[in-house]
């Protein structure tokens, strides 16, 4: 016990801006401001190039835009520094992972190639280690284009029109396609003098390159990863400006593009198709007395109920075969599209946590039971009946945006699905294979699960975000072994698979 409060401090806050649901931590942070007094909290993990990015932003949205740029611009020089950091961390001792489960002897010059392939896989992921806040899954979606969109057009707003069109250039170098900077690169009156972002993405397709012809030469298949997608535009209202004499500038002045990037539009909206033609709608939202709530049946057949069932049960050691597998990932991903249409959202919905979970009956006494297994709650906050609010705060799951359980069986009793008011159940819904119900994530939809009484009931537990900042690691990574098997055709009688292979 060394008495250093003050570091203690600093590694509590650091700790609990990565886990925010973490109350403990909180309350040490608070018992340490009292107990050392004035205490100013360091995030020992923070990151400049980050920091100063998001600063930034911060500055952008409020127009100020001197300040946005020397924020930017020195987020731009930290990059480089942390780049090249990153990639001289990737010049150690390499495990070529490809073969260690055969019994495998390289050359000289094949265990040479093998080393580099690793070093360069290392240095070719800097691209997303640099793009990932502490603490988070997910990479910020087209982070690095994203300095020179906010730039070319702070640069426009305080009259630096070849700062500007540079600034625009460096992006169409990630996106020559993208209409609305190549509009404000014919406007933009100069040209562009070289710039880092050349350097950059000129080294990094040349990456990509060589490990694609590299893994051909091994043996092996490389998926390039994308990281920089027009999905992760800016997304304010100025992002395209006009000429300042432009008849399309509104009578405050304002340059208005011609196109406005659509916000998340969280009106009330469902009813959109249900995209499959076996799946039937039981209940809308009207019928289940609440808002945002629909009950399907037959999303999946019997059969596939039944194994799911079987790896719910069998497959918690991470040991799962390759075809049960990919019906999970399958299930789930078309459980997503129906809910994204169902409710007509006009953004991407996204894997936030995916699970199957079962609940068994206790032993013992079970008549007249009328407890809860699953207490009343919300997805995304934090219920308090008494001020009648939810408050949407940690430790919630405040990304949260919309929910679905997917149900495999019925051969149980109890376990009944419950909608409520703050007092008052609204809804009850009966499991059985195929069913799924879908509701938003937030205080409008409390709910909970009656105690399972006889048997087992389970189900595919879903929660989706409109953020892309808290995908959920673990399908991202799916998502990338499902392109390769995709890429290549993989299927059992290509690759010679027994269906039992484990993944």
């Amino acid at each position: 016990m060394l008495n250093q409060l003050d570091k203690a401090a600093d590694a509590a806050h650091t700790f609990f801006l990565a886990n925010p649901e973490h109350m403990e931590v909180q309350q040490d942070i608070e018992n340490y401001k009292t107990t050392a007094g004035k205490v100013n909290l360091v995030d020992r993990e923070a990151k400049p190039h980050m920091e100063n990015y998001l600063s930034g932003v911060r500055h952008y949205d409020k127009e100020e835009y001197h300040m946005a740029i020397d924020f930017l611009e020195q987020a731009l020089r930290d990059y480089t520094v942390a780049d090249t950091e990153c990639r001289i961390l990737c010049e150690g001792p390499q495990r070529f992972e490809e073969y260690e489960y055969l019994d495998y002897k390289a050359t000289l010059y094949e265990a040479i190639a093998e080393h580099y392939m690793q070093v360069l896989v290392c240095q070719h992921e800097c691209v997303r280690e640099l793009a990932t806040r502490p603490g988070r899954l997910s990479p910020i979606d087209n982070y690095l284009p994203l300095h020179y969109d906010f730039l070319q057009f702070s640069y426009y707003r305080v009259g630096d029109y070849v700062k500007a069109l540079e600034c625009a250039r460096s992006y169409l170098l990630f996106h020559p396609d993208d209409e609305d900077v190549l509009d404000n690169e014919s406007y933009y009156e100069s040209l562009l003098e070289g710039s880092e972002a050349v350097t950059f993405l000129r080294r990094h397709k040349l990456e990509g390159y060589l490990l694609r012809t590299g893994a051909a030469g091994l043996g092996f298949l490389y998926i390039e990863p994308s990281y920089w997608s027009v999905s992760g535009a800016r997304q304010d209202e100025n992002r395209i400006p006009s000429g300042v004499q432009s008849d399309q500038a509104d009578i405050s002045g304002r340059p208005m593009g011609k196109r406005t990037m659509p916000k998340v539009d969280r009106e009330l909206r469902e009813g959109g198709p249900l995209l499959f033609e076996d799946v039937k709608l039981v209940y809308n939202s009207e019928q289940l007395n609440g808002t945002q709530r629909v009950l399907l049946d037959n999303v999946i057949s019997e059969a596939e109920c039944q194994e799911l069932h079987r790896i719910a049960n069998f497959g918690f050691e991470g040991r799962v075969p390759l075809q049960s597998a990919r019906l999970f990932y399958d299930v789930s991903e078309k459980a997503r599209k129906i809910v994204e249409s169902y409710f007509m959202l006009n953004s991407t919905l996204y894997f936030s946590y995916t699970h199957l979970v079962c609940r068994t009956a206790l032993a013992g006494q079970q008549e007249k039971r009328n407890d809860l297994s699953h207490p009343i709650h919300a997805d995304n906050c934090l219920l308090d009946p008494e001020a009648n609010e939810c408050w949407k705060e940690p430790p919630a799951y405040t990304f949260r945006d919309y929910s679905a359980l997917l149900y495999m069986n019925s051969d149980f009793e109890g376990g009944d699905f419950i909608f409520t008011e703050m007092d008052a159940k609204t809804a009850s819904i009966k499991p059985k294979c195929g069913r799924m119900i879908s509701f938003s994530s937030g205080g409008e939809n409390p709910h909970g699960v009656k105690a399972v009484t006889k048997g087992q009931r389970c189900a595919v537990a879903l929660w989706f975000t409109l953020n892309p900042l808290y995908r959920e690691l673990e399908r991202i990574q799916a998502d990338e072994v499902i392109a390769a098997l995709d890429q290549e055709h993989f299927g059992p009688r290509e690759l010679d698979i027994n269906p039992k292979d484990e993944l």
